[in-house]
């Protein structure tokens, strides 16, 4: 079994770069248990997850090393005093070059795990953008210019899958991502191009600020 990228480790928390395709935590089953949490449970007496990223997605994750700074870093992300920063690629050229979407979020049930825009019953989602670079690519075979967009994500919110739902409501879904977008933007890339590229918090023992950071992968 193949380890974790650890990028940081003391006694009350551990930073991980989480690679694509991976489990944040254990599924359902023999044949998912496989996933950060089962690998650093491996590696440490006593391990517990703090937060989630989605199995396609790639990035900076933080885990707990005992129930004290677990109890810490959950009130901070529940009084959204952390910080997260996600770089992605979408396709098209996404105009302006800056601006924040607001979109309430519910689960679509019937095609879990999908989420969907629901302006009755969602919860309140807003994440903010900004172009970090237009990017053009010549299909040859097709004889197309394929184009997109290198942008970072600032999610005030952390609903589950709210980057990847507002992204493709802006008409430039995230490319490879296979739940939403267009038959184009889902074959585009066989990863999903979204990365946690940044995480800034209190350490929950000493109080002190860390950001930790990670290129993506793509």
């Amino acid at each position: 079994m193949n380890s974790v990228n650890i990028l940081f480790s003391d006694d009350d928390i551990i930073i991980i770069d989480k690679a694509p395709g991976l489990l944040s935590v254990p599924g359902r089953g023999p044949e998912k248990l496989d996933s950060v949490y089962h690998r650093l449970s491996l590696q440490f007496a006593e391990v517990h997850i703090v937060h989630r990223l989605d199995m396609a997605t790639s990035g900076i994750m933080v885990f707990a090393r005992n129930k004290d700074a677990l109890r810490n870093l959950h009130k901070q992300f529940q009084n959204r005093e952390t910080e997260k920063s996600y770089q992605a690629i979408i396709a098209g050229h996404l105009t302006p070059r800056q601006g924040a979407i607001n979109l309430p979020m519910r689960c679509d049930w019937p095609n879990r795990p999908k989420q969907m825009v629901c302006y009755e019953y969602g919860k309140k989602s807003l994440t903010r953008w900004r172009v970090l670079d237009y990017l053009e690519k010549q299909n040859v075979e097709k004889g197309t210019l394929e184009k997109s967009t290198r942008v970072e994500l600032l999610p005030f919110t952390g609903r589950s899958h709210q980057l990847r739902i507002h992204c493709n409501a802006l008409g430039h879904p995230i490319l490879g991502d296979n739940l939403y977008g267009t038959d184009y933007s889902q074959n585009a890339t066989e990863q999903l191009c979204l990365h946690a590229q940044s995480l800034s918090f209190y350490h929950p023992n000493t109080d002190e600020l860390l950001t930790f950071t990670s290129l993506p992968p793509f």
